[in-house]
């Protein structure tokens, strides 16, 4: 059975994968550090707002699908909150 967690170093490196994913995607410069954020933070957001639709995401590349998909709604939004 596999585990669905990922280990704290693997979520750091995913995490900045999918940020840096989501900053060329989204044509933002956010430095390697803000990448590491958005993308951790950004996969709680989506594993959420999937969660809501019944959508469950699991493994590496859930969770690099669910950091790319919440580090760009969390560029949109801080960008909506600037203008």
């Amino acid at each position: 059975m596999e585990d669905a967690q990922i280990g704290w170093i693997a979520a750091i490196i995913i995490g900045g994968l999918a940020g840096w994913l989501a900053e060329m995607f989204m044509k933002s410069n956010n430095g390697i550090f803000m990448n590491i954020i958005l993308g951790i933070i950004g996969a709680v957001v989506a594993n959420f707002l999937l969660g809501l639709f019944g959508v469950i995401l699991t493994g590496w590349i859930g969770y690099l699908i669910a950091g790319f998909i919440g580090a760009c709604i969390l560029i949109a939004v801080g960008r909506a909150i600037r203008r």
